[in-house]
Order: C-alpha cells, then structure tokens, then sequence
C-alpha cells in the first residue's frame, strides 16, 4: 500500500538525518533520534503544503520530497553534532522491556481500533470508546481539506485542536490505507518509539540497569493506590473484583468513584489520546538532548533542541507547555549558579524554539484556549470540588501516584547538577498544574503534572536502588522491596488485564455500510443534519462536515454556546422541519436513523419534499433539492 510505503519512505528520512548529525551517538540512540524525526517530517511537511495545494496526494508526494532533499543534504555536508550521546544502555536490557510492551500495545491498538467481527461489526475498547471517535473524524474530514482545516463537527469554526498526528494517519489513509491501519501501525510504533527512549533518558540520567528497569516499571506498570480500595471491600461482596476486571471505568488505576484519577499511562493516556501519545514521542527526545546538552554545552546541541521544540506545539501543545516549564527551571538554577554558557545556550534554545512556535500559538491555540475564557485559576487539580478539597491534600497525592510519590522530593535534592535542574523545572510545572486550569477539562492538566513525574522518576528509582543498597545485610530487605512493587505496580498490572479484555461495539454493519455510500456517493464538502452523539458514521467514518458534533468533544475544547445553540437547532429541524431551516446551516443531506427518530423526527415531511437517497438497515438519507438549499 502507498500509505505503508510514505511512512517507511519517511522513516528513512529520518534515519538518513539521524545517521549524519548524530554519527557520534551509539546505534540504538541514533535509531532512535531518526525514527522520531521521521514520524514528526510526516506530520508537519504535507500539511504545511496542504495551504497551497489541499491535503491531497500531491501534498504527500511535495512533503515527501522536501523531506528526501534535508536527507541528501545532511548525508552530503554530514552537520555531525559532537556530544549529542552517550553509551547506550545494554541491548539486552531495552528489548527485554521494550519489546513485550510493545508487543502487548500492538494488541491492544488492533482491539481497541475498530477491530472487525465475523459481522462487520467494528469493535474498540474501554479507553478508545470516547476519544477515537475525535481522531477518526480528524482524519477522515482532512483527507481533500483546504488548509487551515475546520471542525468537521462545527463548520465554520477553525480547528485549533493539535491535529498533526491525525494528519500522518489521514495522510496513509488517502494513499489507500485501511483506515484501522493507518491508526494502528503508526500508533504501536509511536508507543514502541515512546518505551524505547524513556529507556534512554533513565539511562543518560543513572547509568545504571536497575533504575531503569525500576523507573520503566513504575512508569508504565504503575498506576497508585486503587487496588487497595477493590481489594478492601471484596469481603463484603465478592462481585467488586469481577466489576474491576470487567466494569466499565472501576479499574483501580482509575477508579473516580474514590478518587483515584492518576491512571495508567498505558491504556489511558497513550492509547485512546493521540495527540499525547505524540507529544510524549517529542518530549522525551528533547529532555533527552536538554540533558546531553547540559552536560556537553554544545551549542548546536541547544540549536537543534531549539528546532525541535518550535515544530511541538500544534503536535501537542500541553508537551510543549511541559518542556518550557522544565526548561525555565533549569534555565534559573544555572542563572543562581552563575553558569554563564548555560545560560547563554539555554537563551539561544528557547529563543529558537519561541520564534518557530509563536506563529502555531497565535493561529491556533491562542484563540482557541483564550476564546475558552481559559486559563482560570484552580488549586490542586481534581481534588477541588470548588467548596473544599476531597482527600487531604498529600493523601491524595499518594494514593494516586503511589508511594513512589513519598520520595520524589529527596531523590531530587539528592541528585547532581542535571538531576537538580530538571528537577526544579519539573517542580515548576507541577505548581503550574497545580494552580492553572488551562482548558474546560480540569482532569486534561494529567498531562502535564506525567511530563514532570517523567522527568524526575529515573531520579527517584535511583534514590530507591541507593535505600535498598544501605540496607544490604539487614533482614527483610527483600520483602520490604516486595511490598513496595506490590503496591506500586498492582494497579496498573490490574488495568492493564482490565483494557486488555475490554470489548465494546462502536459501528454496527448498517452503520458501516450507510458510511461506505456517504463516501462514494456525497460530495467532498456536502454537509450533513444528523443527531450529535459521538459514534457518527457520518462524521467519523466518511468524514463529512455534520451541523453539529458531539458535547463530548465541543464542550471541553470551549464551544459550550455553539454547541447548546446547534443542538437545539438540529432538535427542533428534525421535529419540525422546513426548508428555510435546512437553509440556516446549507444542509445538503439529511440522515435519519434510530437516535435522529428519537428526535420525533417528521419522517413523512423528509420524504414527501426531499430525495430518498439511501435506505437500508434502518438508515435514510434524504438530499435537499438543489433548487432548495
């Protein structure tokens, strides 16, 4: 398939420019430090040329193109940036942690996006269940868009939404892709390039095999106190362990009903939140660079960071918040150290970085964020109900992170230069997270307080290794370390099993088959009246522009008004319909299925003055006469 072929062609692109300016670094660092470029110049270079020639494949091909050229010239002047690596850690100790993640995330991705049955039937999981349905209709709705794209699901509205990462799957899916595929195959390998460099960065930060298996362990097997809630009530009624392996939304990672909100990072925040899922594949390999280059002060070393960091907002925005704010802190403990050339190099990084980023902030984020009436002042996260704080502040935060959370503190105090500088930063963000609101969702600042857990983490499982050392000889060492892993693994362990076997129906065959023809047989920019629920055939699978998307997407990216003012148009259009309303928003179609006859929807008025143009499966679309729209 043409799609599979770009992203390999682009890969290669990356590794070709990896290959020239980190010729120095070990193999598996520079495999690394090409393959996330590559996926990062397929995002950015077709939709910047999609603002002259629409996303089509012509923009596929001219990004491509410019891509193979940054190639061929870094392979012809070989711009070597000395000190960009370390030695890498043991090959057998990355795939032994890699690998197996990996494999298990590849399931998970074929089950969790639209997995067909013996019927047709598409199948996801529990995480993907809400959130997929925003990214398959980005892309769906970019494939043939005129840039700046809108919201397929609000036209008329720009999307401000960091939609990059949907535009690399909608750039496969138009070149023959299944559309299943073009998310999963990049998304297995973003996670995989995602275990692979946390790996790394622990590495440059310990040196030493046990704090990274530790810190990996924590990171990604982790997922607090949960269980100890499941487990403590499971006397009383026996069913409660069955609802947390096969309820929806009771896995002890995170498990709101008592609070528990940190979540496993695996299969609630990098499989169903694509964008975060990208911006950990750019954050990570700029810390990594940031903490090489604090160490070398190579000045070209904080140029390319500085590139780096510029092309990361519109892939992720929160990621680019996060690394300014652990940038800044590292920046003023060299300021109070009175190290000079770092903070020179430090300047020249985020200046670059400013410069490449300000235009996506004033285009996109800014309106959108701003528009919002966001950011607001809100103190200790999802804690705050507005009238007091739920769990006592500290509880709270142990519970939710675990017990690894007790030690952040004096792991950082502890540590050398790098390990105090980004640990500042990364203090700086949390009180950031902690104080700010930035978007309707007070939960999405998750995003930024994991980017800080990150960046001090290696730290902390280093200062474990160094309490389990002291304590050679003294009995009960082994069993202490024992309680620790239980208690700060078997959350996540339990969520994990929990997403694993999670099985939910999103399109039924008629939902699919109705979805095909709307995009055989419909217009590239027909807008269509449906109802506003999430699970949109229209919308999703064929990419058509609806009057109205779902609240679930529209309320927390700021648009409560229009979406209150369109659902009550879409309400009353289908209960009482007439031309000159179907005019108000250039309706070209209307769709009629079980949740729009749930609208009391005037059926006989629809088919005595439209066009039936679809009728199966207890799906109608009717076309407005052109003489009418």
């Amino acid at each position: 398939m043409l799609g599979i072929l770009l992203l390999i062609a682009f890969e290669l692109c990356g590794l070709a420019i990896a290959r020239s300016l980190f010729a120095g670094c070990a193999r598996a660092i520079r495999a690394w430090l090409g393959l996330c470029p590559g996926l990062v110049l397929m995002m950015w270079l077709p939709a910047l040329f999609a603002f002259a020639l629409r996303f089509t494949p012509a923009a596929q091909f001219c990004g491509l193109g410019v891509a193979a050229l940054a190639a061929a010239l870094c392979l012809w002047r070989r711009p070597n940036l000395r000190d960009a690596g370390s030695p890498a850690p043991p090959t057998r100790l990355i795939c032994a942690l890699v690998i197996p993640l990996t494999l298990f995330s590849a399931y998970l991705q074929y089950t969790h996006v639209l997995c067909p049955g013996a019927d047709g039937t598409l199948y996801v999981g529990q995480s993907t269940y809400g959130d997929l349905c925003l990214h398959l209709g980005i892309a769906t709705g970019l494939d043939g868009a005129s840039f700046p794209p809108e919201y397929t699901i609000l036209p008329g509205v720009m999307l401000g939404y960091p939609f990059l990462v949907d535009a690399l799957s909608a750039s496969m899916y138009q070149l023959g892709c299944d559309l299943a595929l073009s998310f999963t195959l990049p998304g297995t390998l973003m996670m995989a390039l995602v275990y692979w460099g946390f790996c790394l960065f622990a590495w440059e930060f310990t040196r030493r095999k046990g704090a990274v298996l530790l810190a990996f362990l924590l990171l990604f097997l982790g997922g607090g106190l949960g269980f100890l809630y499941t487990f403590d009530k499971v006397f009383e009624d026996s069913t409660l362990l069955q609802q947390a392996l096969f309820g929806y939304y009771y896995a002890p990672a995170n498990y709101t009903q008592e609070n528990v909100r940190w979540v496993n990072c695996v299969v609630d925040l990098l499989l169903p939140q694509r964008t975060l899922l990208a911006g950990w594949l750019t954050v990570l390999p700029a810390l990594y660079l940031l903490l090489r280059g604090l160490k070398a002060n190579n000045r070209r070393l904080f140029v390319a960071l500085g590139v780096w960091a510029g092309a990361m907002p519109m892939i992720h925005t929160h990621s680019f918040l996060a690394l300014g704010a652990i940038s800044l802190g590292a920046l003023a403990y060299y300021a109070c150290r009175k190290e000079r050339d770092k903070v020179a190099n430090l300047v020249l990084y985020g200046a670059i970085a400013c410069v490449l980023a300000l235009p996506q902030l004033l285009f996109w984020s800014f309106p959108q964020t701003f528009g919002g009436g966001y950011p607001r002042l809100r103190f200790n996260w999802v804690n705050n109900t507005g009238s007091g704080l739920i769990d006592e502040y500290f509880w709270f935060w142990i519970k939710n992170v675990g017990p690894v959370f007790i030690v952040l503190v004096p792991a950082a105090l502890s540590a050398g230069r790098r390990g105090k500088a980004l640990a500042l930063g990364a203090l700086i963000l949390f009180a950031l997270a902690e104080l700010v609101q930035f978007q309707e969702n007070p939960y999405d600042n998750i995003k930024l307080f994991y980017v800080a857990y990150i960046a001090v983490l290696p730290l902390a499982a280093q200062y474990l290794l160094a309490i389990y050392d002291r304590l050679k000889g003294i009995r009960g060492r082994a069993l202490l370390a024992a309680v620790f892993l239980v208690l700060a693994l078997t959350s996540g362990a339990m969520s994990l099993a929990r997403e694993a076997i999670s099985r939910y129906t999103l399109f039924s065959p008629q939902d699919v088959e109705a979805a095909e023809f709307v995009k055989e047989n419909t217009e590239r920019d027909a807008v269509f009246l449906t109802d506003t629920d999430h699970i949109n055939p229209v919308s999703v699978l064929a990419g058509r522009t609806v009057v109205c998307g779902p609240d679930l997407y529209l309320w927390w990216h700021g648009f409560s008004q229009e979406f209150t003012a369109r659902s009550a148009y879409i309400q009353e259009t289908y209960a009482n319909p007439s031309f000159e309303a179907l005019a108000q928003y250039d309706v070209d179609y209307v769709y009629i299925g079980a949740t729009e006859r749930g609208y009391g929807a005037d059926v006989d008025w629809f088919a005595q003055n439209l066009t039936l143009v679809y009728d199966s499966g207890g799906i109608q679309i009717y076309a407005v006469p052109e003489d009418q729209e």
